[in-house]
């Protein structure tokens, strides 16, 4: 996806899921979260910047989490790039009662942050927070204030 060069607003929530490089990086948070693991599973995750020049998406990935959270607090900042969303994984199985979709904490901060959030889990990918970046491109190069 290339929304323009340079681009003239940030990608939708949908736009983000369909994105080829993002998609690949909840597939590879996904793997790497070691859901199949009962001893070793915990939640992958990243920031999703939107090159100001030329319109592309970046990834960076963050530490990895815990069983069942990660800190997506102090995205790094991206020479160049706007945040436009994060991604983490809910590795823990609906099976066992674990919530696949956001939280509650999840809502409340994406919301905070105000940008999507992109969260695979093993029924598939849900969203949180607003539907795109708040604010659109002006303001903070990290999350909106």
């Amino acid at each position: 996806m290339n929304l323009g060069s340079p681009p003239f607003r940030p990608p939708t929530a949908a736009e983000l899921l369909a994105d080829i490089i993002v998609s690949s990086a909840l597939d590879q948070a996904w793997l790497d979260s070691q859901s199949n693991d009962a001893a070793r599973r915990h939640e992958e995750g990243g920031w999703i910047y939107l090159d100001l020049l030329t319109g592309d998406l970046h990834i960076r990935r963050s530490a990895s989490g815990s069983q069942n959270t990660i800190d997506l607090d102090d995205p790094p900042l991206v020479a160049r790039a706007m945040l436009v969303g994060v991604f983490h994984t809910h590795p823990n199985p609906t099976a066992e009662g674990w919530q696949a979709g956001p939280s509650g904490y999840d809502q409340i901060k994406d919301n905070l942050n105000g940008v999507p959030d992109l969260i695979r889990a093993d029924d598939g990918t849900h969203f949180s927070g607003p539907n795109v970046r708040r604010g659109g491109l002006t303001g903070n190069p990290g999350y909106p204030a």
